[in-house]
């Protein structure tokens, strides 16, 4: 007899887990989403970029799934004839390192390297060769993705993996968790409207928003909404082969149709909960424009269009994700926390909980070393590259 599946939390990967439930297992998970419109979620207010050029293995296992899935997205979620289309660019990440930051550069590529990743290290004379429009007068290396690295519309992918979760046999519920309860075999939901659901196996996929669900079964997961803000701006310049581009003094910046977005570090405490709304214009024309010129000249002239903010489900543990069993709830998961890199590896993510679900074990990716397990045990997972 197949598991009952609730999944609580209706974004990306929440949407992922249900795709692959119903498409792998035959599982019709029941999805809770309560913002169906994603006007506050994650998945819809993401930059979405894909990079392998990470610090920890596991993550760039998660890169290089998600990406092999992603370019073929059109054929992995059509419905009815009709194919996902989510611009999918390729133009790589570009890291850039001062002499400071050289021997940290140097440590990631060589586990980027043993990966298989398609990373190159550059000196400054061959970052300076290649593009042309950097200044590279403080510098001491670069780290420049060559292939399968870029970005995409994340948007995009998320509605695909829901409709194809809804035609494969999912359910979708506008409706909020209200209180999350464990009896025996069983979870139980009650919903805002009073309805209770009750599921073998419950999914805690709600983003920033996970925490207090978790603690009304007796854990403290450490994740919480963190605000970042996202500039759209416009610029004469002409930069030839544009990858997005890190700088070592925090901020990043890469091509967006006929412009530019860019972004960087809050100003300040970084809280959780700061509304969307509360956007930090001072932050590019104080900090991120006066960067952006001296590291690009040709940025001097710049007008910003339009600003976004949207929220990372910001694991202050160690920054990384927590998929998996929730320790004491043999029937419960969860996958959330990724700090960032959330969107870029919902493809994998949610292909690996299914099977955990469904089968009690990973198939295609091991993810134990995201397992929540790892905050008890005071064993974190560090990831240098966070951006």
């Amino acid at each position: 007899m197949k598991p009952r599946v609730l999944i609580i939390g209706g974004g990306v990967i929440g949407a992922a887990a249900a795709c692959f439930l119903a498409r792998d297992f035959g599982v019709h998970a029941v999805v809770i989403e309560r913002d169906p419109a994603y006007r506050v979620a994650s998945s819809a207010l993401s930059a979405s970029s894909i990079r392998q050029q990470f610090s920890a293995e596991i993550n760039i296992r998660l890169s290089q799934h998600s990406l092999h899935f992603l370019r073929r997205i059109g054929e992995e979620l059509e419905v009815d004839g009709e194919r996902p289309q989510i611009g999918l660019t390729e133009p790589g990440y570009l890291f850039l390192a001062t002499a400071a930051g050289q021997a940290t550069l140097a440590a990631n590529h060589a586990v980027q390297a043993r990966c298989g990743a398609d990373v190159v290290l550059l000196s400054v004379a061959e970052l300076k060769a290649r593009f042309t429009w950097l200044e590279v007068g403080d510098l001491a290396a670069a780290s420049l993705g060559c292939s399968g690295e870029g970005w995409f519309d994340g948007y995009s992918v998320l509605q695909a993996f829901r409709r194809k979760a809804i035609a494969l046999g999912a359910r979708f519920v506008a409706k909020e968790v209200r209180q999350l309860r464990v009896r025996g075999a069983a979870v139980s939901a009650v919903l805002d409207d009073g309805e209770c659901i009750s599921a073998d196996a419950t999914l805690i996929a709600a983003g920033a928003w996970s925490a207090p669900l978790a603690a009304q079964l007796g854990f403290d997961l450490p994740v919480g909404p963190r605000k970042r803000d996202v500039f759209v701006f416009d610029s004469p310049a002409r930069l030839p082969g544009c990858p997005l581009v890190i700088d070592p003094s925090g901020f990043w910046f890469r091509p967006e149709g006929r412009g530019f977005i860019a972004g960087a570090p809050p100003r300040g405490e970084d809280r959780d909960g700061v509304p969307l709304e509360d956007i930090d214009h001072a932050l590019f024309d104080e900090v991120i424009w006066p960067a952006l010129a001296a590291r690009v000249p040709a940025f001097e002239a710049v007008r910003v269009t339009r600003a976004w903010a949207g929220y990372y489900e910001y694991n202050r543990f160690d920054q990384n994700g927590l998929v998996g069993r929730l320790p004491g709830c043999d029937n419960v998961f969860v996958a959330c926390g990724f700090s960032g890199h959330g969107m870029q590896h919902a493809p994998a993510v949610g292909r690996a909980i299914a099977e955990l679900i469904a089968s009690g074990s990973y198939k295609t990716l091991d993810l134990a070393p995201l397992a929540p397990a790892r905050i008890a045990a005071n064993a974190p997972l560090r990831e240098r590259n966070v951006i």
